[in-house]
């Protein structure tokens, strides 16, 4: 039976100050009145019955995740005590998947991506999933046709081509320089890393035990006893493991990839710059995920908020305007990559105040 499982442990700092602590980038509603964990949901729907779609999630965020999510069983809602990076959890969601469906296809998402359009991303996930049971000791990935020269991403260089659509991955290479980025997409050899995947169940752990064999080892005793061991023991194991990737951790020292090119409009949505590509602009390139905003002799900027409150922009471009009850951001679009450097000053100057 084939299994989905969705990533939504992040916090997603670089959003701030909309995405907090306590309320992650995957429960905000920036498109179309739907959080991002919604999305990635609606995405599976019709691929994967709800009792075969996971959520793997920090446990602190569990009761947020059911109340976005009513149609999933409570019990396919993984709490994680800390995070300790992605090879940990989609080794523990394959884990108790096993417990239940020993023989189980896992096919593995992230909650932070806006992808369109719908029957494209369907036809890829359902090509990975049957290259996964066809080769049942490859790991597969899903690779994004790039549309331009990105140097945020990471690539996978496609190698021979094994069916229609699928791929032996070649290499995997780190994010580019705009020179090298352009050459890829010259070339015509590379996708973007999506950080999506496919496998069978068995396939996945045997290459975590073969990679990581001290972190299968702890995950496999840790979901032996998940319903039973309390949140102390948990977070005790979780501390010992090794935080790692699952890139960097499994991926690259696996010895069957497979890839499946993907025809998408995706985003990962990680930053105020990728939100603002992702929603539409007006004639003046202003965009506004907000209620009430009046722009006048304004263009390029981006403006969010989550109740009424007027917002009026006047003789202004470039600038990003992030409302919230209790704190406001203002920079040029520019700037958005040093918000992380914002928040370790909010830190110092009011401690978890605005956290």
């Amino acid at each position: 039976m084939r299994h989905a499982v969705i990533m939504a442990g992040g916090s997603g700092t670089r959003l701030w100050p909309l995405s907090r602590r306590r309320r992650p980038k995957q429960l905000l509603r920036l498109f179309g009145g739907a959080s991002l964990l919604q999305l990635a949901r609606l995405r599976l729907a019709g691929l994967f019955e709800p009792r075969q779609v996971w959520v793997i999630t920090s446990a602190s965020y569990l009761d947020q995740v059911a109340a976005e999510l009513p149609d999933l069983p409570r019990d396919n809602l993984i709490g994680e005590p800390m995070g300790r990076d992605t090879a940990n959890a989609i080794g523990l969601a394959a884990e108790l998947i096993g417990r239940r469906d020993a023989d189980a296809t896992m096919a593995v998402f992230t909650a932070d991506h806006v992808i369109e359009p719908q029957n494209a991303f369907a036809a890829a996930i359902r090509a990975g999933c049957e290259a996964a049971e066809r080769y049942p000791t490859a790991l597969v990935t899903f690779g994004i046709r790039p549309t331009h020269a990105a140097t945020g991403y990471g690539y996978i260089r496609l190698g021979p081509a094994l069916d229609a659509g699928v791929h032996r991955v070649a290499e995997f290479r780190e994010k580019p320089t705009r020179e090298v980025a352009e050459a890829y997409l010259r070339s015509g050899e590379y996708v973007w890393n999506s950080g999506m995947f496919a496998w069978r169940l068995d396939a996945i752990r045997a290459e975590l035990a073969r990679s990581l064999p001290e972190n299968a080892a702890q995950l496999a005793r840790l979901a032996a006893g998940w319903e039973s061991a309390d949140p102390a023991a948990r977070a005790a194991t979780f501390e010992r493991l090794r935080r790692i990737s699952i890139d960097y951790g499994v991926l690259e020292q696996a010895r069957e990839i497979l890839v499946v090119p993907m025809a998408c409009d995706w985003r990962d949505v990680g930053s105020w710059t990728a939100v603002a590509a992702a929603l539409p602009a007006d004639s003046e390139g202003n965009v506004a995920a907000a209620a009430r905003v009046l722009a006048v002799d304004s263009a390029g900027n981006l403006v969010v908020a989550e109740d009424d409150h007027l917002i009026a922009l006047l003789g202004v471009r470039d600038l990003v305007v992030v409302r919230t009850p209790d704190a406001t951001l203002i920079c040029h679009r520019d700037q958005v990559e040093r918000i992380k450097e914002l928040t370790v000053e909010r830190e110092r100057h009011f401690g978890e105040t605005y956290e």
